[in-house]
């Protein structure tokens, strides 16, 4: 009988830290009528250029564009984050930051201007830079040393058709925020 017990509290004890351990992190589904993004504050469509960071806290953090979560991480360094999370260009399947491949190609309209896209599979990675000239594979780590500089060309762009509101952005890929008379 001791030994029956001590096996059902054995087994109950096993049970309950298995039930600890570390749980899987998840992103969160966009909400296009609410989300806007952590850095310009822009709209979050659900599409393949949004990504996603998940703080320890819990805390779900959403941005347009892969450069504005790059621009985030740069002025959060301090920040307990558990999960960072990009879409795959073609499916716009979650990817862990570190499990995608990136690709830079100056000819892809991203939502601000940073031309960057992932992929979850390398192999479409590369499919993708021997279909479009002048583009290049990026690993994670070099997006870190990224430069993130904007497509001056395409804001341009942008700003004649009306897409920029709440945020201007200089040439050079400086953040300007625009002041109202009720901020001053």
């Amino acid at each position: 009988m001791k030994k029956k017990l001590s096996y059902i509290l054995l087994v109950g004890i096993l049970s309950i830290l298995a039930a600890c351990g570390d749980k899987e992190v998840k992103p969160v589904a966009i909400d296009e009528a609410t989300d806007t993004c952590e850095t310009c504050n822009m709209a979050v469509v659900d599409n393949q250029f949004a990504t996603q960071i998940i703080l320890k806290n819990g805390k779900s953090m959403v941005f347009d564009d892969i450069g504005c979560m790059y621009e985030w991480l740069g002025e959060n360094e301090d920040k307990d984050i558990d999960a960072e999370f990009v879409r795959d260009f073609d499916d716009k399947e979650w990817v862990l930051v570190n499990e995608a491949t990136y690709v830079y190609d100056t000819s892809v309209k991203t939502p601000m201007a940073y031309n960057v896209i992932s992929f979850k599979d390398s192999k479409d990675a590369e499919q993708y830079v021997t279909d479009h000239k002048d583009s290049s594979i990026m690993t994670a780590k070099e997006l870190d040393k990224h430069s993130w500089k904007r497509s001056s060309e395409m804001m341009k762009d942008m700003k004649k058709h009306g897409e920029e509101t709440d945020h201007s952005h200089s040439e050079d890929g400086e953040m300007e925020k625009e002041h109202s008379d009720h901020d001053m």
